[in-house]
């Protein structure tokens, strides 16, 4: 993003690249391959507006993978992974996690994978998730000699199963059923991804 360093952007400008943004997410998510004067327009903003803010479509991309990035370490924050009881910290930031994804596929998505500053991002996500399931394997929940590594994987790829197999979520929240009142909801799949995580899909034992 064409940014003066260490100067904030105008509150006006500040709105202009917010609508970008949003405008890119929304047009690279149906059209991957849009182009700059698309998404201008989309945005209800000049071509050149757009050229302002940002050097390239490379450049847009790299801003709108780093801004879905930052917000879901917003979301995960908001499920006080660090001082809230684990297994609520889990469900909040997991229910909070769909709902950013759902919103941001495409900049959450693998044709939005080469900013260097969402990696970071991204990097900071993992090791936190790892730092929430020890707090969870410290309570017995997780197997001592579990891999949290490998747990964060297997966790991870729920999350994507559960968004890729509810493909009405990214537009409504909600599943697309015969039913809607019983359709399930970012919790619902939240409930379903951390009980499957933790509790795998074997029998329970008696109690």
């Amino acid at each position: 993003m064409n940014r003066t360093p260490g100067r904030p952007l105008r509150a006006d400008a500040e709105r202009s690249v917010r609508a970008i943004l949003a405008a890119a997410e929304r047009v690279l998510a149906e059209h991957p391959g849009a182009t700059m004067e698309q998404i201008a327009e989309a945005a209800g903003v000049t071509r050149t507006t757009v050229h302002r803010r940002f050097a390239s479509r490379q450049a847009l991309v790299d801003a709108l993978a780093a801004e879905a990035a930052a917000k879901l370490a917003e979301a995960i924050e908001d499920g006080h992974p660090e001082t809230a009881p684990p297994l609520v910290a889990l469900h909040r930031a997991t229910a909070n996690v769909l709902r950013v994804k759902a919103a941001w596929g495409f900049a959450l998505g693998p044709a939005a994978a080469g900013s260097e500053a969402a990696a970071r991002i991204h990097e900071e996500i993992a090791r936190r998730c790892v730092e929430l399931l020890g707090r969870i394997q410290e309570q017995g929940v997780i197997a001592a000699d579990a891999d949290l590594e490998w747990v964060r994987r297997v966790y991870y790829a729920l999350i994507g199963e559960a968004l890729h197999g509810e493909p009405a979520i990214a537009r409504t929240g909600r599943t697309t059923t015969a039913d809607p009142a019983t359709a399930p909801d970012p919790d619902t799949l939240a409930a379903l991804i951390v009980d499957t995580v933790l509790h795998g899909v074997g029998p329970r034992p008696a109690r």
